[in-house]
């Protein structure tokens, strides 16, 4: 059962791009007792843009770390804990514009952040749609991840590609080669809303390594955005050993 609530916090406005990739190029991220979560048979990754809102970590608004953006990249797993799957999210990289998150994330939990400079828009074009963007300035040039999204929500259909891609409700770090952190996610089910023309303009092989330029470099497979909501994060468990499958 997970345990201390380490985050809560509002997550808004989540942009995603996603991308299919060779499973092969994920295996070195892949934590151990997890495999890969696939969607219609193929391995997804997605760039990801949103906003941290009202943050406290350990229960405390820490000055100056409250509200920021956040970019990362991700992608799916699950894992077997000896009674049901659990369909989880792994991170390749994390940037946010505050270095004080790397310091602690990635020494107490064995995340992948990185603090850049960032900045980000709302620029409203129509009365049926608005462009969001996220930026992080990296060797003095500004990174973009963006599009255009229409003012109507719907709700996550079960069984569709929405719902594949935004209800991971598990995270999973990996420490070493037999052993992995499991953390729980909580929030309620998002609402979603059509995308178009979405971009993502970046330095791949400096945020990510060469080995993702093929993929992230095309058009994505999918662009999908949704509202966000409150959320909690509590570390649950240390995985030592893989579970037996019934």
């Amino acid at each position: 059962m997970a345990r201390i609530r380490f985050l809560t916090a509002q997550w808004k406005n989540l942009l995603m791009l996603n991308y299919e990739v060779d499973p092969e190029i994920l295996k070195p991220h892949l934590p151990a007792f997890t495999e890969l979560d696939l969607w219609e048979g193929k391995a997804l990754v997605s760039m990801v843009g949103f906003m941290f809102l009202d943050t406290r970590v350990m229960g405390v608004k820490w000055p100056g770390h409250v509200n920021f953006e956040e970019v990362n990249l991700r992608f799916y797993v699950r894992y077997f804990d000896g009674k049901e799957w659990k369909r989880g999210a792994v991170f390749i990289s994390e940037i946010v514009p505050k270095a004080i998150i790397p310091i602690v994330a990635n020494n107490l939990y064995n995340e992948h952040y990185k603090a850049l400079p960032m900045r980000h828009s709302v620029v409203p074009k129509s009365n049926d749609y608005t462009y969001f963007d996220y930026e992080w300035k990296l060797k003095g040039r500004w990174n973009k991840l963006g599009a255009t999204v229409s003012s109507a929500y719907t709700d996550i259909q079960p069984g569709s590609p929405e719902e594949f891609i935004f209800e991971h409700y598990w995270g999973y770090n990996r420490i070493h080669d037999t052993r992995t952190l499991e953390y729980a996610v909580e929030h309620i089910s998002w609402q979603v809303a059509a995308v178009k023309d979405p971009i993502f303009d970046g330095d791949i092989a400096a945020l990510y390594g060469a080995e993702f330029e093929p993929y992230l470099k095309k058009e994505p497979q999918s662009a999908f955005f949704a509202n966000g909501s409150d959320v909690s994060v509590r570390v649950a468990a240390k995985i030592l050993a893989a579970s037996i499958l019934p």
